[in-house]
């Protein structure tokens, strides 16, 4: 069998071996870090032993020895006279040196002995549970990767492509759309009901994700999917949880739980009829992740990074600080926050939060240089969140909603970059904001990065390019920062001031980094990636041939298929004008529904390392990256061919053949700002703040009348549109509501002075399809009680600080409504 080296760069690949090589100064996926500086005895002690013999020990004591060496790392036993190996003894670092070449292996340090044995777990410093003995494997891994970058110039973490085992597209029980096509809700339902409840929904104490133990069976057969193998129960996630790792057994005996648990998910599995594959399809042979070989291979500048975060591993309630820098800025998870598959946390209404400890090794460490750089991969949940005078928090060390040392935040289309210096206030503003006309910030997966330095001040850059906007308050020292700060990403310490969105990565670095090292590492990208190799060599003359796809969980119900090419392992060989026409992509027995990308794709295979296509497409996720089973179908492979007719329905769906297609529509852009002004009597030309939001958020509302395109972030708009109105009714024009004085408290019993002019100018009389008044009105008065009653006591009064706010926020209910929008 042959090997061969992969670029993933698919514009330098070289055949036969190519090695990846790192950029100077910093590679891998591990900083050339600190020494540890956690307290401990013995050999935390100063080293006062020989010099390093040669510049790779000196490679070694600097990158693994230094932050190992510690009683509460590897120095407690793997000492002189202790624990063979003794790779972190302090008498002689040449001797631990020694030691230590047994159980490292520099060209894949995934592989060492050292990163294993922790991984199987082996005195793990942050925990016993997995995630913790990933993380921990993850920072030994780091250390060895900088190591290995240091002492052989960048070589370490080489992807080497071997033949994936052979294996035919096998059948497979696939999970029905609806519950009610599966005994779901009366065989495994019910036992995560009855015992995941107080952890596996969104209403715990500390809610933790997957949410599968809420009531809706719906809700909970989707979220539980992942974790039930309909092929073989034995090894549904659920059963190997209580059976090997104990987890919350509801019995004295988690082997009966286990085969309880066993016993239904078997159950259902045994309603669901196979799928086999089509006899007359042309298939590859089939694979799954597991087969795949890892393409995280490093190859970011991460030479001054002090902390960073992956999220890779997707339980528990811990965000683990993997840059192996100490003391590790562990974030807990509290609230409504989701882990994502493939690598990351989702933010609905929660935060990741370290202590003011843990964060004050961010102060030392960029204090002491007095420049930075803050990384992120985010994906905003929508484009309406935050406001120019308090952005929502997506990264931020501070202390409340105005005193900070930065912070990157939202506003709309726009990131802000906080920063306390000299030259701005405790709050680090004035902020400096993109352009607001270029809409730099998309409700999409982004890399951004902003940096501070005392010369050039704030930069901001997106999808690695600056976006050449201006420091309002450049250079100053961050001299006035204060070290009693906590770190938190997703919202404020406070937790009041939300983002919503996908955080995949963060890092900070105690250095600036450059606009090439920025492009560097947004071009390696982001989260768990494999090369899967679909083997086609049984279809054609030439030996070893693969397909060749980039694959990755691209969140918790998709993955992302990318940039296929062909290869054949064979170096004597190479392939004769195979004719390839329609290649799609399977899952479990069948052809996916959606996405497929590559059903068009005609191409003549005539070189090794021949690029297929540039594209990427989204496949669904079905029972989850430890079970689903991929191939390919071709329509013409070589001489063989299953030449397909898209099918022409014979009766076309109702909202194309114009009969039966919705009879109502919504409002557009103009049409509901127009609608506003006229309920309300607010001209909207003389209202500069009000004609700036909507000009703002113009493009985040409906374009087209069709209701099937109206989506959620459009009603976010509407809703902030309808806050603007209210503002400038409430202010310029109180006589729309006779009687009713918004600088005295609000009684239950005035609040019809603010319902009733509402209501009536909204909901128009005599049409038959509009809300009814009174449940309307009653609507209003329960958001009152929240609004006011806090802890949502009926019939509560406002305050007279309360009521003004208050009464905005209850006219906003009522003009951003489907009374309003719906035509």
């Amino acid at each position: 069998m042959n090997s061969f080296f992969l670029s993933p760069k698919w514009a330098i690949l070289l055949p036969l071996i190519i090695v990846l090589q790192a950029c100077s100064g910093g590679s891998g996926t591990a900083p050339t870090v600190n020494p540890d500086s956690s307290t401990g005895t013995g050999n935390n002690n100063a080293y006062t032993g020989p010099e390093p013999q040669t510049a790779d020990v000196q490679a070694f004591r600097i990158n693994v020895w230094e932050n190992l060496r510690g009683d509460d790392r590897c120095g407690a036993c793997h000492t002189a006279g202790g624990q063979a190996p003794s790779f972190v003894r302090s008498d002689d670092v040449n001797l631990a040196y020694s030691s230590v070449n047994g159980i490292v292996d520099l060209s894949i340090p995934a592989s060492s002995r050292m990163v294993t044995k922790v991984l199987e777990g082996h005195n793990c410093w942050q925990g016993d549970d997995s995630a913790a003995l990933s993380a921990c494997a993850n920072i030994i891994e780091g250390y060895i990767t900088a190591w290995a970058n240091d002492s052989q110039g960048g070589t370490a973490n080489v992807i080497a492509l071997t033949p994936p085992p052979i294996i035919d597209p096998g059948s497979s029980k696939n999970f029905p759309a609806d519950v009610a096509d599966t005994s779901f809700a009366s065989t495994v339902h019910p036992l995560l009901t009855a015992h995941c409840v107080n952890c596996h929904t969104q209403d715990a104490a500390i809610p933790q994700s997957p949410y599968f133990a809420v009531a809706d069976a719906q809700e909970a057969y989707l979220a539980a999917q992942s974790k039930m193998d309909l092929d073989n129960p034995a090894n549904s996630r659920f059963v190997l949880r209580l059976r090997d790792e104990f987890h919350n057994c509801w019995s004295l005996s988690c082997q009966n739980d286990a085969d309880q648990m066993q016993t239904q998910i078997a159950a259902m599995a045994g309603g669901i009829a196979v799928t086999e594959p089509d006899s007359s399809l042309v298939l590859s042979k089939a694979l799954t992740l597991a087969d795949g070989i890892l393409a995280n291979t490093g190859g970011r500048h991460e030479a001054n990074v002090i902390a960073k975060w992956e999220f890779q591993s997707g339980t528990g309630t811990t965000a683990f600080d993997t840059s192996g820098v100490a003391p590790d800025l562990n974030l807990t998870l509290s609230g409504d926050v989701e882990w994502v598959g493939g690598w990351g946390i989702r933010v609905v209404d929660g935060k990741a939060q370290g202590t003011t400890n843990d964060s004050r090794k961010l102060y030392d460490l960029i204090t002491a240089t007095g420049e930075y750089s803050v990384e992120a991969w985010v994906a905003p949940g929508n484009v309406t969140q935050g406001d120019a005078e308090d952005p929502a928090r997506i990264v931020s060390y501070s202390a409340g909603t105005d005193a900070r040392n930065f912070t990157l935040g939202q506003t709309l289309y726009n990131y802000e970059f906080l920063n306390r210096s000299t030259n701005t206030d405790a709050n680090g503003t004035p902020a400096m904001s993109t352009n607001p006309d270029e809409e730099d910030l998309q409700a999409t997966l982004q890399h951004v990065v902003v940096t501070f330095d005392p010369v050039a001040g704030r930069q901001i850059y997106v999808n690695g390019l600056s976006t050449d906007d201006t420091d309002p308050s450049p250079g100053g020292t961050l001299a006035d920062w204060n070290d009693t700060y906590a770190f938190v990403l997703g919202n404020e310490v406070s937790s009041n001031r939300l983002w919503e969105g996908v955080i995949r990565m963060v890092a900070i670095h105690n250095r600036v980094l450059t606009p090439e090292q920025i492009s560097q590492n947004y071009d390696v990208g982001v989260g768990e990636k494999f090369f899967l190799l679909f083997s086609i060599s049984h279809l054609i003359d030439t030996p070893e041939s693969y397909i060749v796809f980039e694959v990755s969980q691209f969140d918790s119900y998709s993955y992302l298929f990318n940039e296929p090419y062909y290869i054949t392992l064979e170096s004597t060989s190479s392939p004769s004008n195979v004719q390839l026409e329609g290649m799609r992509i399977g899952v479990n027995g069948r052809e996916a529904t959606v996405g497929q990308s590559y059903a068009s794709l005609a191409t003549t295979i005539s070189d090794n390392n021949q690029v297929l296509s540039a594209l990427g497409t989204i496949i669904a996720l079905e029972k989850g990256p430890d079970s689903d089973e991929f191939f390919l179908t071709f329509e013409v492979l070589g001489s063989h061919s299953n030449v397909t007719v898209p099918g022409v329905p014979s009766v076309l769906p109702p909202q194309l053949d114009g009969v039966g297609g919705s009879e109502i529509g919504v409002r557009t852009f103009d049409a509901i700002s127009a609608s506003m002004g006229e309920i309300t009597g607010i001209n909207i030309a003389s209202e500069p703040s009000l004609q700036d939001t909507f000009n703002t958020i113009r493009k985040a509302l409906p374009a087209v009348p069709d209701i099937e395109t109206f989506l959620s972030s459009h009603q976010m708009s509407i809703t902030q549109l309808g806050i603007g109105y209210c503002d400038a009714l409430i202010e310029t024009n109180p006589g729309f509501f006779p009687g009713m004085d918004f600088d005295q408290s609000l009684s239950a019993a005035q609040r019809p002075l603010v319902t009733a002019p509402l209501v009536d100018a909204v909901v128009m009389s005599g049409l038959a399809t509009q809300p009814d008044p009174v449940a309307t009105q009653t609507e209003l008065n329960t958001l009152f009680d929240r609004l006011c009653g806090g802890n949502g006591s009926s019939n509560a009064s406002c305050s007279a600080a309360q009521t003004r706010p208050a009464s905005k926020g209850v006219c906003a209910a009522a003009l951003s409504n489907a009374a309003m929008l719906i035509q």
